[in-house]
């Protein structure tokens, strides 16, 4: 990974480094009850990249995983509990929670699983009742 556009990362305590390099496959708001539960928030900021623009730069050992479904891989710091990544392998993308890249330019371009919402957010972007036909959901937009 060269350094042009390269964003470093790290879990709530530090054992686990990231970075991240390029641009995102998207970004945006999830607000599905499993993201929900999983943020401890009412919304998920997740940005999607290609495994190669990944890479664990410190703690890689200390990095557990969690499937509640064969759909995602839940990873967390196993020393501070703190959430780092969701790996999508049936989309082959990962999701890298937004807050865990706080130079990285963020700039949501939608809000999936928003018939789940529990906070109505009216920010002018799409608001699809799961997720965009491409990521095999029903595309189906609903309204702010």
């Amino acid at each position: 990974m060269s350094d042009e556009n390269t964003y470093q990362g790290q879990c709530f305590c530090g054992a686990v480094k990231f970075k991240v390099q390029g641009n995102p496959a998207g970004m945006g708001f999830c607000h599905c009850e499993s993201c929900r539960l999983w943020s401890a928030g009412p919304v998920n900021a997740f940005t999607l990249w290609n495994p190669e623009s990944v890479q664990i730069t410190e703690g890689e050992d200390n990095i557990a995983t969690y499937n509640k479904t064969p759909g995602s891989s839940r990873k967390w710091c196993e020393t501070c509990g703190g959430h780092i990544f969701t790996d999508h392998p049936e989309m082959g993308l990962i999701d890298v929670y937004a807050a865990l890249i706080p130079d990285f330019p963020f700039e949501a371009g939608i809000h999936v699983h928003y018939q789940e919402a529990t906070l109505q957010i009216k920010d002018g972007l799409p608001k699809m009742k799961d997720v965009p036909k491409e990521m095999g959901g029903s595309g189906i937009n609903l309204p702010e």
